[in-house]
């Protein structure tokens, strides 16, 4: 394996070598199927050249509507082998937000799974530049390929010449300014990353990692693809999350690691399903995208007699920037000290670096950081001013260089693992005619860290509900950022520059 500051591979070539090295070695486990890196190698090569005989080309963008099931990972790791760019998309997204994406990203190919074909229809008269529609499924459909055929081409090498600075991804971020921001992610950013966590970790052979979370977020594709690729392990690829299935999976497949957010982790701590399974094989759990309760971690390791490292990193540093050391000096409370490979600073609202103990954003710099973003070059630059990402959290390091998060620049809600911007929901509040005024704020809650909640002023004689203001918002958003509580009041705190102060209006709503 390449040192993370030395020679780095692309993704085809990462499996390319370890079919080689392993061919017989299963990699991917999911229900009664198991895939050898060998026959991997072999299915991605006959869709690169499936995809090739349809004219994609080295640069085309292939979305991705697919839940968590063996073919993601084979167009994951089969687009790349043309030079053409993975665009996955979040399947709880309505049809509007999908119809973003695909336009926003210039996509020329959707894969799709067969129940999401009626919104693939929907949007497409929209989406002039798709050319094909690709169906995973069982029966054929009208006006889709399905996705066998592409199967049915040679498992031969394809021929274009990838390199590592090629861009290999665009991942959808919700926008600060209402609208996603694609990240482009090149084949040098997802190898990087991936092996820096897997130097962090001690992951090797007979590494066997879980998938819960969606392999559509960037977590799920590095954490439980990338890494036991990297490692030479194995991925055991589950449908998502549930305390049902979680336990069985672990010890029938004898899992030795997952990723998961603490929401998970506090759910499994009240599941009946843990006691009945042997989960000895358990080594170590991976948990990020919102901070750990102290008291869960350390009543969950001492209940499953497991590790808990704690993580931070953004879909912009591709996926992971720190990690607790998995062997001695972790501290239980910290995020963790710094992949090999990368730097953090901690600075002021002048970007000078501030002293340990200093609260401040969180900058990163490293391989590991996006090319930017797609067709918005104004808010790469702003996000990579000075050579450093600038992440938008708040927090501080210790003497010892351990990262201690403790807030948000942006105004982001985190549910569960999951980031929620409130202006992507405000705007589709303010096209609403009963509405004068719209403010959404995340508000405290015990199982998913955060709910959404939305403060409105309404025009002078309208009225609402709080079940039909919730109705309409399902209408037009996914069912995650929609508000779970609606606090209808007659005025917002405000600066003297007209900005709404939402601290002060959370404090005042939460009081009554």
């Amino acid at each position: 394996m390449a040192s993370s500051e030395g020679i780095t591979e692309t993704i085809p070539a990462l499996l390319r070598r370890q079919a080689g090295h392993r061919p017989d070695k299963v990699f991917l486990y999911f229900h009664d199927l198991e895939v050898t890196y060998r026959q991997l190698n072999d299915i991605t090569d006959r869709l690169a050249n499936g995809l090739t005989r349809l004219g994609i080309r080295k640069g085309d963008k292939v979305c991705l509507l697919l839940s968590n099931r063996p073919e993601f990972v084979y167009v994951f790791l089969g687009v790349p082998k043309v030079g053409a760019v993975l665009v996955p998309i979040n399947i709880r997204l309505k049809a509007e937000e999908v119809q973003f994406i695909v336009e926003n990203s210039d996509a020329t190919v959707i894969v799709a799974e067969e129940v999401f074909l009626p919104l693939v229809h929907a949007i497409r008269p929209a989406c002039p530049k798709i050319q094909h529609v690709v169906v995973v499924g069982e029966s054929e459909r009208q006006g889709a390929i399905p996705f066998s055929q592409l199967l049915d081409a040679p498992a031969s090498e394809p021929p274009e010449e990838v390199l590592p600075q090629d861009e290999m991804s665009i991942i959808y971020t919700s926008g600060t300014t209402g609208k996603p921001k694609g990240v482009v992610l090149t084949h040098e950013n997802y190898y990087v990353n991936s092996e820096q966590g897997v130097m962090i970790s001690k992951m090797g052979p007979d590494e066997r990692a879980m998938c819960i979370l969606p392999l559509f977020h960037v977590n799920g594709q590095v954490v439980t693809i990338l890494m036991p690729m990297q490692a030479g392990g194995s991925l055991i690829l589950t449908e998502g999350f549930s305390p049902k299935t979680f336990f069985h999976n672990i010890a029938r497949y004898r899992a030795t690691t997952f990723s998961g957010v603490p929401t998970v982790y506090s759910i499994l701590l009240h599941a009946p399903e843990a006691e009945q399974h042997d989960l000895g094989s358990l080594r170590m759990c991976i948990c990020g995208a919102a901070p750990m309760p102290v008291e869960v971690l350390t009543r969950f390791e001492e209940k499953f007699n497991t590790t808990i490292i704690e993580g931070y990193g953004l879909s912009e540093g591709t996926c992971a920037s720190t990690l607790n050391p998995i062997e001695g000096g972790r501290k239980i409370g910290s995020v963790g000290v710094p992949l090999p490979g990368q730097e953090i600073k901690i600075v002021d609202d002048h970007d000078r670096e501030l002293p340990p103990g200093r609260v401040g954003e969180v900058l990163i710099r490293g391989r590991n950081v996006m090319k930017g973003y797609y067709k918005n070059p104004a808010a790469t630059a702003e996000a990579l001013r000075g050579g450093w990402l600038h992440t938008g959290d708040l927090g501080y390091r210790d003497e010892d260089g351990f990262l201690y998060l403790v807030g948000r620049k942006k105004e982001m809600i985190i549910r569960g693992g999951v980031n929620i911007y409130p202006k992507e929901i405000e705007e589709v509040l303010y096209r609403h005619p009963k509405v004068k005024e719209a403010a959404v704020i995340g508000v405290p809650d015990e199982i998913w860290g955060e709910e959404v909640a939305c403060c409105l002023i309404l025009k002078e004689g309208e009225t609402w509900t709080e079940e039909d203001v919730i109705a309409y918002c399902r209408e037009h958003l996914a069912d995650f950022k929609c508000p779970r509580k609606v606090f209808f009041v007659e005025a917002f705190p405000k600066t003297a520059t007209g900005k709404i102060q939402k601290h002060l209006l959370a404090e005042s709503v939460l009081d009554k």
